[in-house]
């Protein structure tokens, strides 16, 4: 059943996604700025965490959880080393797949060469 259930919200998030570009027009890099804004937010309201634990990887694997990301290491470092942690925590919980994004674009543009 948790299959089931991780299928139906990630789906429903991608879907979100879509109709932010079919119906509202919406460029792909403001529906993903939007997502992560949403999530984001769900994160500061104490929402995302729930959704997580009821949709497993349909939670945690699109775009929404990176704001998640961002916001939890945030108020985590915050509440360990006062506001100093706000900037630093940001980085912390979400270094590895920013650099990881960063190292396998890099490889990908020494393999693939543009047209044109």
């Amino acid at each position: 059943m948790q299959f089931l259930w991780a299928f139906i919200i990630g789906g429903l998030i991608c879907v979100i996604g879509q109709l932010m570009m079919d119906l509202f027009k919406l460029t792909p890099a403001h529906t993903m700025s939007s997502l992560v804004v949403a999530g984001a937010v769900a994160d500061g309201l104490g929402l995302y965490d729930p959704l997580v634990k009821f949709a497993g990887a349909g939670a945690s694997v699109p775009i929404t959880s990176f704001g998640s990301s961002l916001v939890h290491g945030a108020l985590s470092e915050l509440q360990r080393d006062g506001w100093i942690g706000v900037v630093t925590g940001v980085f912390e919980v979400t270094s590895a797949g920013i650099s990881a994004a960063i190292i396998f674009s890099f490889l990908a543009a020494l393999v693939v060469r543009p047209r044109g």
